[in-house]
């Protein structure tokens, strides 16, 4: 089998991995795209001691299923995006339905479970998510991360007058733009590329430095920035007893001023996977209007590349001026 693989200290292409094995109640989906995100850099450069194939974005086709034959007839052959946790159903935090923070979990190419960068996946089923045939799997590919974006809704709750900033303007940032837009009259931000600046949607207003009307005045600030900086800029905007979301993971120690967040009443909201079912409507809404010119996700890919290229993909992906690069098993 054709993949990228991490040994804890570098990534190399491979022809000869073993196909994965399927456990009853599982499937074997054959990956079709597989986008690389600030976490797979981050897995890369050592962020977490991970040995297999990393990659958690990702469609693709059903290929084989370990179950019954009402779910083989279910499943096989159906185009799915797939959660990333693999919860163990049992331990205390399951039986409160924090699945996701089981105990016990596995998370597709980030914790003891080969992930999507790779010819074949395996997942449970009650991971899985058929995709509307409506969206294409280029579209498709983006449901993990924007799902990721949907969960600062079930964080906060918004009004089209609250005063919303985001820090970053890569990857996350620009779902975070189009998905909030949704929900309030504007978003500001901040971020370091002109280029990629230019890619918000109509709606919001970007920034390279931060306008004295926006300091201390902001009532929620996403942080998406994937820097270890991105707390203090996020601390910077947000106004005295508003909100900070944490979306960024990174390498670098994270320094916490405790007097400013203290002081000022901040309350700092840790965010991470989120709802899969909510971000194939947000794609299917925007795919039935034709892509509406406020949420456009056209122009968030930069490239494609073919898993053989895909060391060549991950340089590209380092580019600070680039926002998403997708991997293809054609």
């Amino acid at each position: 089998m054709r993949g990228l693989f991490l040994d804890g200290r570098a990534l190399s292409y491979r022809s000869d991995l073993p196909v994965p094995s399927l456990e009853p109640g599982w499937a074997l989906v054959r990956v079709e795209r597989a986008g690389i995100c600030s976490t797979d850099l981050q897995l890369a450069a050592g962020l977490y001691d991970f040995h297999g194939i990393p990659g958690h974005e990702f469609v693709g086709i059903v290929e084989r299923v370990a179950g019954t034959i009402e779910e083989e007839t279910k499943w096989s052959g159906q185009r799915v995006v797939g959660e990333i946790n693999i919860a163990c159903g049992r331990c205390d935090l399951c039986l409160r339905e924090l699945g996701k923070h089981c105990r016990q979990r596995l998370v597709l190419g980030i914790r003891e479970h080969h992930g999507a960068f790779a010819e074949l996946l395996t997942l449970p089923l009650v991971n899985l998510h058929r995709v509307p045939p409506e969206l294409d799997a280029d579209t498709a590919v983006l449901t993990e991360p924007l799902a990721a974006v949907f969960d600062i809704l079930d964080k906060v709750e918004f009004q089209p007058a609250t005063t919303v900033a985001i820090v970053g303007d890569g990857r996350l940032a620009q779902l975070a733009a189009r998905v909030l837009l949704g929900q309030v009259e504007t978003v500001a931000v901040l971020g370091r590329y002109p280029d990629k600046l230019n890619r918000l949607p109509a709606g919001s207003r970007g920034f390279l430095e931060p306008p004295a009307g926006m300091i201390h005045a902001c009532d929620v600030v996403v942080e998406c920035s994937g820097s270890a900086a991105g707390l203090g800029s996020a601390l910077e905007l947000v106004r005295p007893g508003g909100k900070v979301i944490l979306k960024s993971t990174h390498r670098e120690p994270l320094p916490l001023p405790t007097e400013a967040i203290v002081v000022n009443e901040i309350t700092l909201l840790g965010s991470r996977c989120g709802n899969f079912p909510r971000a194939l409507k947000f794609l299917c809404d925007l795919a039935g209007s034709g892509q509406k010119k406020d949420q456009d996700l056209s122009n968030l890919v930069d490239a494609h590349f073919k898993i053989e290229e895909g060391l060549a993909a991950f340089q590209h992906a380092r580019h600070k001026s680039h926002i998403k690069t997708v991997l293809s098993m054609d």
